[in-house]
């Protein structure tokens, strides 16, 4: 008993050291620490660290379609044709495109400065007609019509570099939240620019920028850059802004002014005037835009244009917008919107447009800029943009 009790237990410590053997050959390794995304406050709402760097990143940019009728602005009616007929009949129909927008914003500090960055980038669908082909035919049909690189900066300081829009624009502050703000328009948009912009930090402000232009006659056709300088002065209850800027190509001299007043808390108001001199405008008389005195910053007919309206909110969620505006060639447009948020970050718009071609017999002909070919055009527009 004594023998067999021994092997018994022999045996048994033998399993048991098999076993611890066994488990002992199993290791499970150490997680890894996660490194977690940490939210960046320093520029404002949305922006965290990129891991391992001290850059802020911000993501966002929208969705948007658009539900167009009429032939007024940039949605022009747009045609369409019935195959069914011989010959095929055009026709008109809704103008529709829908419009992905991808932007990005970063921030850094440094010994020189902040150090910023800012893309947008937008990728378009629908079925209106590509102004600027009409020699070799419209696309009438809905069609993906193509990506626009519409801003690639980079800024340290106040130095700017890259892809933007004219300081002549952007530093006046457009024409109204009105969608057709170029009935009679203010400028050309697109360029490279080389930017400085000068913060006072007591309401005074400056900017100069040395411009590339863009398209067959607005860009650059020596090394002499276009130049746009502004001034702005800003306080609670509005803002005085000026901006001159100077076409290399013709030579040419366009001034804006622009007064924002704050009524109060539901009421803003604004007025803008612009005068160019024609410089060189004319001397091609070979090109149609040339000859009614067009370039890349005095864009509207004659020597000088005005535009005025302003927004009133009814409360925190819906909002009247209205804009007026006329050139010396009796251009007139009037845009009117009612822009409605239905939910946090998604808001409705629906806007009527009225436009009236003064000198133009032909406005298609002669380079117009809102695509219309009617003397006197109304349309409308149903905006529906989903921000994020």
């Amino acid at each position: 008993m004594n023998i067999k009790s021994l092997l018994l237990g022999s045996a048994a410590a033998l399993i048991a050291v098999s076993g611890a053997r066994a488990a002992d050959a199993v290791v499970v390794a150490e997680p890894e620490p996660a490194e977690y995304v940490k939210i960046c406050d320093v520029y404002g709402a949305g922006y965290f660290y990129i891991p391992g760097t001290e850059t802020c990143l911000r993501i966002g940019g929208y969705v948007r379609y658009d539900i167009g009728i009429g032939d007024v602005g940039s949605f022009d009616g747009a045609k369409a044709f019935d195959h069914t007929k011989v010959p095929v009949k055009e026709q008109g129909t809704y103008y529709k495109q829908a419009r992905f927008t991808l932007k990005t914003w970063t921030g850094q500090e440094t010994e020189l400065g902040t150090l910023k960055t800012y893309t947008e980038t937008r990728f378009n669908f629908g079925d209106h007609n590509d102004y600027g082909i009409r020699t070799n035919g419209d696309l009438n049909y809905a069609h993906n019509k193509g990506v626009s690189l519409n801003f690639a900066w980079i800024q340290l300081g106040g130095l700017r570099v890259g892809k933007d829009e004219s300081a002549f624009d952007t530093f006046i502050g457009y024409a109204g939240n009105v969608i057709q703000d170029t009935l009679v328009p203010y400028g050309d948009f697109d360029t490279n620019v080389v930017q400085y912009y000068f913060d006072a930090g007591n309401g005074f402000s400056a900017v100069v920028s040395l411009e590339e232009g863009s398209g067959i006659k607005g860009t650059i056709d020596s090394y002499v850059p276009h130049v746009v300088g502004g001034v702005k002065y800003t306080q609670g209850w509005g803002a005085i802004t000026g901006v001159v800027a100077y076409d290399s190509n013709y030579e040419q001299v366009t001034g804006k002014v622009r007064l924002d007043v704050n009524v109060n808390d539901q009421i803003s108001l604004f007025g803008m005037f612009g005068y160019g001199n024609d410089g060189k405008l004319n001397d091609d008389a070979t090109n149609p835009i040339d000859a009614h005195g067009r370039g890349f910053y005095k864009q509207w007919g004659g020597n000088w244009a005005w535009w005025a309206g302003g927004t009133y909110k009814f409360n925190e969620k819906t909002s009247f917008n209205l804009q007026v505006s006329g050139d010396d060639d009796k251009n007139y447009g009037v845009a009117a919107n009612i822009a409605y948020d239905i939910v946090k970050g998604m808001t409705i718009t629906a806007e009527v447009d009225y436009d009236h071609y003064g000198n133009f017999d032909s406005p298609t002909i002669y380079g117009n800029w809102t695509n219309a070919d009617k003397k006197n055009s109304v349309g409308g527009l149903l905006r529906f943009q989903r921000s994020f």
